[in-house]
């Protein structure tokens, strides 16, 4: 797989840009053994993180990883729907998709 994402992920992740921020999907794998990429399946970022999905902590292990992978402030990286769902979709503000497929690219 990054073989193929490091080649073709821009044409692999479907990215909008929306009001002043890039859109995306993320498919998170929680209570995984660490935290970190896994590839792109199906236009969606798949990411691992070793928190357990309960009471949110997923979902901020997710926004702090993205944070520090993107370096990008946490409060530019909102998670605009599924909350609760495995597939979720991201907004983050203050990067380009340009910028956004690049770092993805060094860390993939």
């Amino acid at each position: 797989m990054a073989e193929n994402a490091s080649g073709k992920i821009k044409n692999d992740i479907k990215i909008t840009c929306g009001q002043n921020a890039v859109v995306f999907c993320v498919k998170v794998l929680p209570a995984s053994s660490r935290t970190c990429l896994a590839g792109v399946q199906n236009g969606i970022l798949k990411i691992k993180l070793s928190a357990a999905p309960e009471k949110g902590k997923a979902n901020k292990a997710l926004v702090d990883f993205l944070a520090d992978t993107l370096d990008v402030k946490k409060k530019f990286i909102a998670i605009t729907s599924g909350l609760t769902s495995k597939v979720k979709q991201i907004a983050i503000e203050q990067i380009t998709p340009e910028i956004l497929i690049e770092k993805l690219k060094s860390v993939l």
